[in-house]
Formats: C-alpha cells, structure tokens, sequence
C-alpha cells in the first residue's frame, strides 16, 4: 500500500483543508487529487511556498467565511415555493430535487452551486422544509422550501 505526502490547494471534505500536509493513498492523490488541482506534491520549495502564501491564505479565508456569513443572514429570509403534480396521497409526480433549489436560487439573484445544496433525499410531497445550504465550510444555513400541488 503505496502512500504519498501531497499539500492541499483547496478544502477537500472529509481529508483537510486548504494548505494541510496530509499522507494519501498513491493512487487517491495520482488519480484524483493532482489532476484536479486539488493538490501538489509535498517537496521542500512547494511546502515554502505554501507557508509563505499562508498569510494571504488566512486573510481570503477571514474574508470568505464573511462573505459566507453575510449571504447566510440573506438566504435565512428567502422560501421558495415549487408547484408540481401531486397524486392521490400528497405524492409528487417527479420531486424536487438540489438542482431545482439552486436553479429557483439562480433565478432569485443567488448564485449557488447546486453541491451546496445538502439535501439529502429529493423532496417527493407537498408540504414545507427546512433545506441546508452549506455555504463555507463553517457556515451553513437552512432556507425554506415551499411545495405546492398545481392547480
């Protein structure tokens, strides 16, 4: 079991954040990591590089988690409403699903990228919900969502 030390460019979940030293394995970090830019490898001029570039890294992140902050007081306030075709027992045709949320979020003026959107099953019956939106990743908010049947 070959395990190579990669420097993390961006957060990646479930492994470390932007700027971490972490030991994947070789084919995790030659397959996935490195050809998305995800990671570069741990040399010495890369790890000098990257504690030089901390300050800057520590100040777009105060700035992010901000912005992220902001936007989450915004999104608190928004609901959005879906009309779809219900059957007998409140059940949609269909559902709604991330996709829908970020595009109705789109269309509100908020630009989230529908992987944010943390719902975890697609919604399949009338009725109000409470979906999380994470927006940084110490910043999540819940909207409300509406769905109606159609007239």
């Amino acid at each position: 079991m070959a395990m190579m030390e990669l420097l993390l460019k961006e957060d990646v979940e479930n492994l470390g954040v932007r700027g971490d030293l972490v030991k994947v394995r070789a084919g995790y970090g030659r397959n996935y990591l490195l050809p998305r830019g995800l990671a570069v490898q741990a040399t010495p001029s890369n790890i000098k590089q990257i504690e030089m570039q901390r300050k800057s890294l520590l100040k777009r992140e105060t700035a992010e988690r901000e912005t992220a902050a902001q936007q989450s007081d915004m999104l608190k306030e928004v609901t959005l409403e879906f009309a779809r075709k219900v059957g007998e027992h409140g059940v949609l045709y269909g559902s709604v699903t991330s996709m829908d949320v970020a595009e109705a979020l789109a269309a509100k003026g908020y630009e989230i990228d529908r992987k944010r959107v943390l719902l975890k099953d697609p919604i399949k019956e009338t009725g109000e919900f409470e979906v999380p939106i994470k927006l940084h990743r110490e910043v999540t908010t819940n909207i409300k969502v509406v769905v109606k049947s159609e007239e």
